[in-house]
């Protein structure tokens, strides 16, 4: 009787048509400050890194070591953070103590991150500390956050819902981001008339923004509870790993997202914005509106997604998005190397963009609703949940992607000598923040500098950030359209009987 009383004053209804109007705008706004921490940290600590800091071609190895060695490490910490949370307990359920930690500790080593004065392997030190730091830190608050879709949806209409529209919002903050970050930090607009103080600046900007945004989440959001009835099961390396390999959608989900991540990644990643740099100017608002009219047109996917999903099924919706991208990486290639280095190449190279990122993107709702999918699975084969463990899928494999974007990047650097540019570029901005020359000086200096980029290391970083994602883009389809079997009717089945199964209880 007391455990029946239990579970009926932590159940939550959760498609109560208040309850969950309420939380289709309470939990994604929690998300716009997350991502641009996650933006920034991700996007532009490289960039960061070659404007700011003059580096041997050692440090540059030791630098992505590091950032390899701290995405992997993270990766796998991603099914441990997952564990834990399933095992919290606590008045203000399983989620929530977890978002308010995290996202508060992450924003101090954000700031910190952005603001260090040290140079050569002392810096290099420091940077594998804050590095390992937001590892941990952004861990917390991630897999907390989307471990809570499942327990806000419970209809294949409603995750799509709050699929879409908590990417919409992602969207609005990593947008933002995107578009600001380079506007202040390079070019006529730079804060401080210096990289260094610029990003400094915006970082303190972003880390008081995050914790703003989740008390939307924190005070807003009602979830379903159920679950927190029972006992909590102990932490276990076996229920991980039986988890995620015991469950054969899931498995395959791994690879199939794995190679999405890393296609998606590349451009983002450094290499687009240092093409930018290098072919049309160190201008930051080229790259912003290169960035941001780049992945405009996903805003479509993110409100009408839901309507799409009723109308097309997502293997019908998937080879129709590999058309759209690969007209994309067709017109980005065209306007490096068939096109001269001027604006109309510029528009051309950015609308290309724009079509692949529509593809990417599309792919990226579908495999996220495909991965959410697989808890109602395992439910059904193993009588089990498990949301904080499955849901800790998806940030575990961006992450092992991003490691692997990362070592891509480096590559890419290393192989078109572009830190001998932005070593050159870095002594400038060093010089402008200690006073040491104008502002004005500066831009003119590293005009020249940009002046001296061969158009062959252009265009190789060009190819690097088209053929790579293309080719992943279409592995992943295939792998898709194979292995995945919790197609739309499926899914419904699934549902269904595990209803059936509760009225039996």
């Amino acid at each position: 009787m007391a455990a029946n009383k239990k579970a009926r004053d932590l159940h939550i209804d959760v498609e109560d048509p208040v309850i969950k109007k309420r939380n289709l705008w309470f939990y994604p706004l929690g998300t716009v400050g997350r991502d641009m921490v996650y933006n920034m940290f991700t996007s532009f600590i490289y960039l960061y890194v070659l404007y700011t800091k003059e580096l041997t071609d050692k440090q540059i190895v030791a630098i992505t070591a590091i950032m390899v060695a701290a995405r992997i490490f993270d990766a796998f910490n991603d099914p441990i953070m997952g564990n834990i949370i399933e095992r919290t307990r606590t008045k203000w359920g399983k989620f929530k103590p977890w978002l308010l930690i995290g996202v508060v500790s992450t924003s101090i080593v954000l700031y910190l991150a952005f603001n260090s004065k040290l140079t050569g392997w002392k810096f290099v030190t420091f940077f594998g500390i804050i590095y390992f730091s937001y590892s941990i830190t952004y861990t917390m608050n991630d897999i907390a956050y989307w471990g809570m879709v499942p327990a806000l949806s419970r209809t294949g209409d409603s995750r799509n819902q709050f699929t879409s529209r908590t990417t919409l919002f992602a969207g609005v903050g990593g947008t933002l981001a995107g578009m600001l970050i380079p506007m202040f930090t390079a070019g006529s607009m730079q804060i401080g008339g210096n990289a260094s103080t610029a990003y400094g600046v915006i970082a303190l900007v972003i880390a008081i923004l995050a914790p703003l945004f989740i008390m939307f989440t924190l005070f807003g959001v009602q979830e379903n509870r159920d679950d927190m009835a029972k006992p909590a099961e102990k932490v276990s390396f076996k229920l991980i790993i039986g988890t995620i390999f015991g469950n054969d959608q899931l498995r395959w989900m791994v690879l199939i997202f794995l190679l999405q991540q890393i296609g998606n990644a590349v451009v983002i990643g450094g290499i687009g914005a240092n093409y930018v740099y290098f072919r049309y100017g160190y201008e930051g608002g080229l790259y912003s509106l290169f960035s941001t009219i780049g992945v405009a047109a996903t805003a479509f996917l993110m409100l009408f997604y839901p309507a799409i999903s009723r109308k097309l099924r997502r293997k019908e919706f998937m080879k129709i998005l590999c058309f759209i991208a690969a007209g994309g990486y067709i017109l980005m290639m065209i306007s490096g190397l068939l096109l001269p280095a001027n604006m109309i190449a510029f528009w051309v190279l950015t609308i290309g963009y724009m079509l692949s990122a529509f593809g990417m993107y599309g792919f990226y709702l579908i495999m996220m609703i495909s991965i959410f999918n697989t808890v109602e699975y395992n439910e059904l084969t193993k009588g089990r949940r498990d949301e904080g463990i499955i849901t800790s899928i998806r940030p575990f494999i961006t992450k092992l992607g991003s490691a692997i974007v990362v070592v891509i990047t480096s590559l890419c650097y290393l192989l078109f000598r572009v830190t001998d540019y932005t070593n050159q570029i870095a002594s400038l901005e060093q010089q402008a923040n200690l006073s040491e020359i104008t502002t004005e000086v500066k831009n003119a200096e590293i005009d020249k500098v940009i002046g001296l980029v061969e158009n062959g290391q252009a265009n190789g970083m060009l190819l690097f950030m088209t053929i790579i994602p293309f080719a992943l883009l279409l592995a992943s389809y295939f792998l898709y359209i194979r292995k995945y079997k919790l197609d739309e009717d499926r899914y419904e089945e699934i549902v269904a009987e595990l209803e059936k199964r509760k009225e039996r209880s």
